[in-house]
């Protein structure tokens, strides 16, 4: 009798223990709790941390994260104003401010990036429709091209083509997104915190296509710069023949000038040298003579010369060579 009731209070101390070990539960720092009896919540959201009681067996504790969390949508292909097809990657950060709000329409985290997964994802759509694709692209609608401050002071005063005027820009893109969702998300307990576009590209069916035009439109940009360096350097090859040619006139001009007040000074020593008396006049003429003889008789030459020939009558006189 006694051992069977001892064992009853043990088996009943056991009940309350572990009643009270179901009772208590602990909320920390990053989880706001909603207590649900039979499936409803029951009471006010618990959004302080610390160790908290409920009803045993029958309340349910439901933790709901409360920091700030990421929504990372998958890429999406889709029109621009300007008819051009590209494909948008969007990230956003949101947080829950409602969490009974949050419970009873989504009840989950997966649920939730579903919902933002539709709502962003036609925002955006709608967005990148009502704009071309420049005015998704470029970030400001004043920016003004940048010059590289080692460039010499020619190259800074090269006229730079000013880019395609905007009249909004990605920032403001971004904030019309964010405006549209916030205000649908927030009838399900969330708080969007920002958007942005992680990367804009274009459609993977035309991209080659897109491509292609860029490298033509690349490769006649550069045949223009060859054609025109290729006329710059015909110039440079004319202008320096142009200068060679007149630097070889002028030298050789300066040459003949050389040469030839040479010749008339040499042409004077000699007057003056032979000119002394008859004699030198005549070993002037000898020398002369014997010279041009060298000049003109080779080996085996014929030579028909007049009896009165200056050259003939040195000739005179003179024994012929013997066989």
């Amino acid at each position: 009798m006694n051992k069977g009731i001892k064992i009853t209070g043990l088996v009943f101390l056991g009940a309350i223990a572990f009643s009270l070990i179901n009772a208590i539960y602990t909320v920390n720092e990053v989880q706001q709790i909603i207590v649900t009896q039979f499936g409803k919540p029951v009471g006010e959201p618990v959004t302080t941390a610390g160790l908290k009681m409920k009803v045993p067996f029958i309340q349910v504790v439901n933790p709901i994260d409360k920091r700030v969390l990421e929504w990372d949508g998958a890429p999406s292909d889709m029109p621009t104003k300007d008819k051009l097809y590209i494909s948008v990657d969007l990230f956003a950060r949101w947080r829950i401010v409602d969490p009974l709000q949050y419970f009873l329409r989504l009840r989950d985290e997966r649920s939730a990036q579903s919902r933002l997964d539709d709502i962003l994802g036609s925002e955006t759509r709608n967005a990148v429709a009502k704009h071309e694709l420049i005015e998704i692209i470029r970030t400001t609608k004043d920016r003004v091209p940048l010059r590289d401050s080692m460039m010499t002071s020619a190259q800074q005063e090269v006229k730079v083509r000013s880019l395609v005027p905007i009249q909004k820009g990605r920032k403001l893109v971004e904030d019309e997104i964010f405006n549209a969702a916030a205000e649908k998300v927030l009838v399900f307990g969330i708080e969007l915190l920002d958007i942005r576009f992680k990367r804009i590209n274009y459609n993977q069916s035309v991209r080659p296509k897109i491509y292609d035009r860029m490298i033509s439109e690349r490769r006649q940009i550069a045949e223009r710069f060859l054609s025109e360096g290729n006329g710059e350097a015909a110039r440079i090859r004319g202008n320096r023949m142009r200068d060679l040619n007149k630097i070889q006139s002028e030298a050789y001009r300066e040459v003949e000038e050389i040469r030839g007040a040479a010749d008339a000074k040499a042409t004077e020593i000699y007057a003056r040298a032979y000119n002394q008396s008859p004699e030198a006049v005549d070993f002037y003429e000898f020398t002369r003579t014997m010279q041009s003889y060298k000049d003109i008789i080779a080996n085996n030459s014929t030579l028909v010369l007049s009896t009165d020939s200056d050259m003939f009558k040195f000739l005179i006189g003179m024994d012929p060579p013997e066989d």
